[in-house]
């Protein structure tokens, strides 16, 4: 990286963003960088079938031109991941990581308007998968560091950059095989932002005024994917059979997707509640509230901010895979089932007695993949930093921290003791749902939104945080 000529303050931001050439640069490269990463296919099918390399090496070659050394580091063949260290202008203060997946979920090209993998710019959006899920963040994450090299501009703390293979699985072959064979590459990290936060969530207040909310995640709920196995006794299916092993499983299936799972609130669900009924103008839940009795009926008057927080205050287990027989006449002597669980922080304990009750002494069950549940301070000076630059570029709205229902790369770094943020701002119009483009059909991002969000992590990068 270049030497600095500023320092970083909020007010060299300011000035750095009215240069037109520069700015119009980081524009363009911003959703340039969309549209050729989202050309490159790195659809991860899961248990190992994936490549990201080309996608790496793309992203190592920009770093490479911002004046960076960047890490590229494969797990297995095709499956790499690149890591690169920003040296910032407070050698004392601590190092902050921002991370990033190349991996995407696969599409089916027959049900999209336009190709999956075209990375076309039309009407206003980049068109493709990975536009949202994430390659829209990791190529403003990389034309804001080329922004910083032409101007000579640096972050306050270092900032260690990691995109990375395989979230979109396990992370086996990405953040998790980096956090234990690399952990030297994040010395120093103490906090991490990632995806999934934000972005514009588009609600009305009591009184039917448009609020503009913007979710930060400061939370995630542990995953718990569960494989279930039953045994009986095989033989033709036209004689009894009190032993069949399908009939044993489909009835603890059936408990499992019927159960309720009791409210439990977190500390940052909590400051959810609060901040998005502050939003919204609603009573925030008081000395009497019984989260039990009451929660759902807040979370009902929250109208399209609810789902903000819904998913997250109970743990949940949705069935998703059925395995048995292959031959209508016969029945066969085992049967097996997938849970897609997931896991509220404090509630492990919880979750595994529930479900040892609910399979009952004929299922058994076990963990196939199990990460821990997330929480990270909503009162630290970094989660202020990242509320303070999303309201420079939109005074009118609200952040709220919230945490994700479902897993990021943030679970495989906090076992290096670095606290987990999701942070990929965007600014949405309305009627645009980000959640369902997250592996959706037509998955797109809006050309605007990732010139305002290069913006805001600019400012928060090389603010005070």
């Amino acid at each position: 990286m270049h030497e600095a000529e500023r320092t970083g303050t909020a007010s060299d931001t300011a000035a750095a963003l009215e240069t037109g050439e520069g700015l119009d640069r980081l524009d363009e490269e911003a959703v340039r960088f969309t549209s050729e990463l989202i050309r490159i296919d790195t659809t991860n099918r899961g248990g190992g079938d994936g490549r990201e390399r080309p996608a790496a090496e793309y992203a190592a070659e920009r770093l490479s031109d911002a004046g960076l050394a960047p890490r590229l580091l494969e797990s297995a063949p095709g499956r790499a991941n690149v890591v690169a260290r920003i040296p910032g202008t407070d050698p004392d203060a601590p190092a902050l990581l921002v991370h990033g997946h190349l991996d995407v979920v696969p599409a089916e090209p027959s049900r999209w308007s336009r190709p999956p993998f075209s990375g076309e710019v039309a009407d206003g959006l980049v068109w493709g998968r990975g536009a949202v899920d994430m390659k829209g963040t990791v190529a403003m994450v990389l034309a804001l560091v080329r922004f910083w090299a032409r101007g000579g501009l640096r972050p306050r703390r270092d900032i260690v950059v990691a995109f990375t293979a395989d979230e979109e699985d396990s992370a086996a072959y990405g953040a998790e095989w980096l956090a234990r064979e690399h952990a030297e590459l994040f010395a120093g990290c103490t906090e991490a932002v990632g995806e999934s936060g934000g972005h514009t969530v588009h609600a009305r207040a009591a009184d039917g005024t448009p609020v503009r909310i913007y979710p930060v995640g400061a939370g995630e709920r542990g995953t718990a994917w569960l494989r279930l196995s039953a045994r009986g006794t095989a033989g033709h299916g036209s004689k009894t059979n009190t032993d069949n092993a399908v009939s044993a499983l489909a009835a603890a299936v059936a408990r499992i997707g019927a159960h309720t799972w009791p409210v439990r609130l977190t500390p940052v669900t909590r400051a959810a509640l609060d901040g998005v009924a502050a939003a919204l103008g609603v009573d925030a839940p008081a000395a009497g509230f019984d989260p039990q009795r009451d929660t759902d009926a807040l979370i009902d008057g929250f109208g399209a901010a609810a789902e903000l927080v819904r998913p997250t205050v109970r743990c949940s287990s949705a069935p998703t895979v059925l395995e048995a027989g292959g031959k209508v006449n016969v029945v066969p002597d085992r049967a097996s089932a997938g849970i897609d669980g997931r896991v509220l922080p404090g509630a492990e304990e919880e979750f595994a007695a529930t479900l040892d009750e609910l399979t009952g002494d004929r299922v058994q069950w076990e963990y196939q993949h199990r990460s821990r549940p997330l929480q990270s301070p909503v009162d630290a000076p970094v989660f202020a930093a990242m509320r303070e630059a999303l309201l420079a570029f939109d005074p009118g709205a609200h952040v709220v921290p919230v945490c994700l229902t479902g897993g990021t790369d943030a679970k495989q770094f906090a076992e290096l003791g670095i606290a987990g943020y999701g942070f990929s701002p965007l600014r949405l119009p309305p009627g645009l749902d980000h959640g369902a483009l997250f592996h959706g059909v037509d998955e797109r991002i809006p050309v605007e939104a990732l010139r305002f969000g290069a913006r805001v992590l600019d400012r928060f990068l090389r603010g005070p945080s």
